[in-house]
């Protein structure tokens, strides 16, 4: 190994332990602290594998052929200060996620499982494809996401998939950050772009493409064409759920500081660059592979175009331009 190839490797090695305690210290949300005890035998052997796969689901052999993008679990589901993925304490942490399952799903019109909602990701945040029912991966993943509830009380939600320690400020954010979004126009698109510059290019670049392995991509293609980051059927393509997150966990350990302005106005931003088209049938195995499939809804096709509509915002007129088909 060059002096070089150890340089690269222990730059990023700091870069990832500094972005796991960042991430940490900015919480400030009541949520317990994760176990840090695996179970004995072959069910923490699973739950290791679990956690794996949520660090690196794109390069994973269990899961990379299932990923359409370069985005992990964990860019979502942030660590705490031991890099567990989804340990950290802010907006979309795991720990007690798994307490509230079986739970409703509105945007499936079914009663969702804890592996229906996990495989269910895949075809939306990492635009891909969604996994086999029951296969080692997506088991895995089930059992480390349960793990983090570990001594936690059940306690079924018949609204949504959340943690029960962020839906109430989950709800009430959504609701929040609607009303200000359905406000929106190009000067909030042209602050937006200001914030972005200011507070979140350093990390993930002015052109969004993030910085590989480090800090992920939020929009845009790759030199052979491919899309980087989330498709137009993920939470975070919605101009309202997006914001809540942000204004949670941005920028990297200073969640919390954003204004209901800015947090609305950089998710504006962001969202209303190309990124590909959600179209629910791409997503699936063929139905002599998919095995079952829980849901009531069998047609979906999301776009940059639709998202800003459903806010009643024309793209056209937010960004000033017509690049958005």
């Amino acid at each position: 190994m060059s002096i070089f190839t150890r340089l690269s490797v222990t730059i990023l090695t700091l870069s990832v332990a500094l972005y796991a305690s960042l991430t940490y210290a900015s919480s400030t949300d009541s949520v317990p602290n994760a176990p840090t005890t695996y179970p004995a035998g072959k069910l923490g052997e699973m739950v290791k594998l679990g956690e794996a796969i949520l660090n690196n689901t794109d390069t994973h052999p269990l899961t990379k052929h299932l990923v359409g993008n370069k985005l992990t679990c964990v860019n979502c589901h942030l660590p705490n200060q031991n890099g567990k993925p989804g340990a950290g304490k802010g907006m979309s942490t795991l720990i007690g996620t798994a307490t509230v399952f079986p739970a409703w799903s509105k945007r499936q019109g079914t009663i969702q499982s804890l592996q229906d909602r996990i495989d269910n990701c895949f075809m939306r945040s990492m635009d891909g494809i969604r996994p086999i029912i029951d296969k080692k991966a997506s088991m895995a993943m089930v059992a480390y996401v349960t793990w983090l509830s570990t001594g936690l009380p059940i306690k079924m939600n018949p609204k949504a998939t959340i943690s029960p320690y962020n839906f109430d400020k989950y709800v009430k954010g959504k609701k929040k950050f609607a009303r200000l979004q359905k406000k929106a126009t190009h000067s909030n698109y042209l602050n937006g772009k200001k914030v972005f510059q200011a507070k979140c290019a350093s990390c993930h670049q002015m052109n969004g493409a993030g910085v590989a392995g480090t800090f992920p991509p939020l929009w845009g293609k790759n030199s052979k064409g491919e899309w980087l980051s989330y498709n137009t059927g993920a939470g975070m393509s919605k101009l309202n759920k997006a914001a809540v997150w942000v204004q949670s966990n941005m920028p990297l350990g200073q969640g919390g500081t954003l204004t209901n302005q800015e947090a609305a106005d950089v998710v504006l931003y962001f969202d209303a660059q190309p990124r590909a088209d959600f179209i629910l049938k791409d997503h699936l195995f063929p139905k002599s592979k998919m095995g079952f499939y829980n849901t009531e809804v069998t047609t979906e096709h999301d776009s940059v175009r639709s998202n800003f509509k459903a806010f009643g915002l024309d793209i056209d007129t937010i960004r000033g331009d017509h690049v958005i088909k």
